[in-house]
């Protein structure tokens, strides 16, 4: 069964969006009658019957509906972009199928990548979210200085983390982090967060973690963390 994607499912809309009704009519060829499944992205799934066809507003009535339950942890992965753009799309597709909860992108001082859009990034998590069949679409927020970053994270109730390359680094973060609580894990560019930056989040309640002995990419870094605290959590 066809999965689509629509976020202001209401008693008062019932079609989706342009371009989902695009896909399902003319890619896809549903007709009038034909059963869907539609998911909103925050954690409700809908099995629905199209009424009406149209390649530009197709129409639909609810059969069936289940809301999944909250789950007991967080997971945000705050990450500086890398120079090629498709690894970081590589790195949001994976987070996707594993689970995660929200995307950073943090402009640093050793950044190879100083313009990042999300666009492109939010159209590949919508379909990771459906290829993966999951419910819940990661919030996804622009790119912004470390220092800005930092200083909007102080009011968030969260176990801090930022992974950091050293030989001096005996904590791991899966020894540190505790299951069922919320997450933010920082993860640097290709040259690592400077001795600077790695100061300034300390002073703000980040806890210097390793992710293993192997020294990772970037993105891979940014993978193995969502991983590790996901299975924490499994």
């Amino acid at each position: 069964m066809s999965i689509f994607y629509e976020p202001n499912i209401s008693s008062d809309r019932l079609y989706l969006s342009e371009e989902e009704s695009k896909h399902c009519i003319k890619v896809l060829r549903h007709e009038v009658g034909n059963t869907i499944e539609i998911i909103n992205g925050k954690g409700a799934w809908y099995e629905a019957k199209i009424v009406k066809a149209h390649p530009k507003i197709c129409e639909f009535e609810i059969l069936q509906h289940k809301q999944e339950k909250d789950s007991k942890h967080y997971i945000h992965v705050v990450v500086a972009p890398t120079k090629n753009t498709d690894r970081m799309e590589w790195f949001v597709e994976k987070a996707v199928e594993l689970g995660v909860d929200e995307l950073s992108f943090i402009l640093c001082q050793q950044s190879e990548r100083r313009v990042f859009k999300t666009e492109r990034i939010q159209r590949k998590a919508i379909s990771a979210m459906k290829q993966s069949l999951k419910l819940r679409l990661p919030k996804i927020n622009p790119l912004v200085p470390f220092t800005d970053f930092l200083d909007n994270s102080v009011s968030s109730p969260m176990d801090r983390f930022i992974a950091y390359v050293d030989q001096e680094n005996p904590k791991l973060l899966f020894r540190e982090a505790i299951r069922e609580r919320n997450y933010c894990v920082l993860i640097g560019p290709e040259g690592d967060f400077s001795k600077e930056e790695l100061h300034m989040a300390k002073a703000q309640g980040f806890v210097k973690v390793s992710l293993g002995k192997s020294r990772l990419r970037t993105e891979t870094a940014a993978m193995a963390a969502c991983h590790i605290l996901n299975l924490i959590n499994d």
